[in-house]
């Protein structure tokens, strides 16, 4: 197998992706909300978020593709939240937001109250309608208008929690540190990472999934105005994942690298799977978040000019699957496990350090996550190289399996190729039932 290009190396790859982000201006907390309201800002990826991630048992063809069929309408309320184990839609809208200075325990509540009953309305497709007593500013009670006449599409809007929000440089700012999970605690830093402020963390994180693009941005952008006196945008990310819904023949999605993207992930359809390694247990400590689950954020650039340079056998030695089919190199369709120890003219099939071995469970003691990656173009810089990658979005029962994965990655042959510019971790609440909202289990 062909050396990686010797010019090419994690530092310089790093080093770019800080001055694209320095060379940008700083954006204020309302520019940001601005941002995200026009729907003008990009995606993530993370190291983790590769092109395969097998976190599940190999699954079939079968059951792979009906699992790519979305429903028009997707419940808000639930005993889970929806967005986790829903089928991947087609577009991707993830905001951060942060409460705002002298934000009260109630603006706290009453904003999680007024964000599910937007969310229940709009993701069935109805004009977002709120009793304006509860709301900052009147105005934002009512609707924007920019989807009306669309359908749902699958809409589903996620919310989760920050670490920040139960404590922040000390302080109990809503009454609540006491009722912090022991898990929630920012991630640490990996290998290679090459960290933005104003791409990371925030105390609510909210997940918006759509197969419209327009409906995935009005539910953001209304949202945001829901907030206003309470919270702000602190950053967000637009994104796209093609899931050949409409084929006959569903296929495995790809990523800007130009191969099949979670082959082996763990299936919303397998309920058994995601009950031992997503969802919460009756048993949790806290209590009040059994049911929920943990969402990882990370933005993740990919340096597509260097990969386009690279001749296709060495880029599928280095993900150690072929692009066209996706197959591993040891051999097979897709779908087949990965055989590592298969020899081909006395050399490994698929090498040590390929990305597929390196985050099989086989090489991180069984440990698997269910991954929702959508890939991101937020134009050229001026250099005229593309801006682009993967926000990837990982949802797992501890965040010790996200770290886990992501430490067996620090010698991945991928790496040269990507920086991790941001990256956020929240706690999901358990869903809502009818009539309450997503994070009453907490708050009361």
């Amino acid at each position: 197998m062909s050396e990686l290009d010797p010019d090419l190396t994690e530092a310089a790859v790093a080093d770019h992706q800080r001055e694209a982000v320095a060379a940008r201006p700083p954006l204020s907390r309302r520019a940001l909300l601005g941002a995200a309201v026009a729907g003008t800002a990009g995606l993530v990826v993370g190291r983790v978020a590769g092109p395969l991630i097998p976190s599940s048992p190999t699954p079939t063809p079968g059951p792979k593709a009906s699992s790519l069929v979305a429903p028009a309408v997707t419940p808000f309320f639930g005993v889970h939240q929806a967005g986790v184990s829903t089928p991947l839609q087609d577009h991707l809208h993830f905001a951060a937001f942060d409460m705002l200075e002298g934000a009260r325990r109630d603006d706290l509540v009453n904003l999680l109250r007024d964000w599910s009953a937007a969310a229940a309305r709009m993701t069935q497709g109805l004009p977002v309608s709120l009793p304006e007593s509860r709301g900052s500013d009147p105005d934002a009670s009512a609707d924007t208008g920019e989807s009306l006449g669309l359908p749902a599409s699958g809409l589903t809007i996620t919310i989760g929690l920050g670490p920040r929000l139960f404590e922040s440089d000390g302080v109990d700012r809503y009454d609540i540190a006491a009722a912090r999970p022991p898990e929630l605690e920012p991630l640490p830093r990996f290998d290679g990472d090459a960290l933005s402020e104003v791409l990371s963390d925030g105390d609510l994180g909210v997940q918006v999934c759509a197969d419209d693009p327009q409906v995935a941005v009005h539910a953001v952008r209304n949202l945001s105005r829901i907030a206003i006196g309470r919270a702000a945008i602190r950053w967000s990310q637009m994104g796209f994942m093609h899931t050949t819904k409409d084929s006959a023949i569903p296929q495995t999605p790809r990523n800007l690298l130009g191969f099949k993207d979670g082959s082996n992930n763990i299936l919303g359809a397998n309920e058994a799977v995601v009950d031992q390694h997503v969802w919460l247990p009756p048993t949790s400590i806290p209590a009040w978040a059994a049911g929920g689950t943990y969402m990882v954020v990370r933005k993740i650039a990919m340096v597509i000019d260097a990969w386009d340079r690279q001749p296709m056998a060495k880029q599928q030695a280095i993900i150690g699957r072929t692009k066209e089919t996706g197959a591993p190199l040891s051999g097979g369709e897709e779908f087949t496990a990965p055989d590592f120890e298969a020899r081909v003219d006395g050399m490994d099939a698929i090498d040590h350090a390929a990305h597929v071995r390196l985050a099989h469970p086989s090489s991180n003691g069984g440990t698997r996550i269910l991954r929702r990656g959508y890939n991101y173009v937020d134009g050229t810089d001026a250099y005229g190289r593309l801006e682009a990658g993967l926000l990837f979005i990982s949802y797992q029962r501890s965040p010790g399996q996200f770290i886990t994965l992501q430490r067996a990655l620090r010698a991945d042959l991928l790496n040269p190729f990507i920086a991790h510019l941001g990256s956020a971790i929240f706690v999901v609440p358990p869903g809502a039932p009818e009539g309450g909202f997503v994070g009453k289990t907490l708050l009361g």
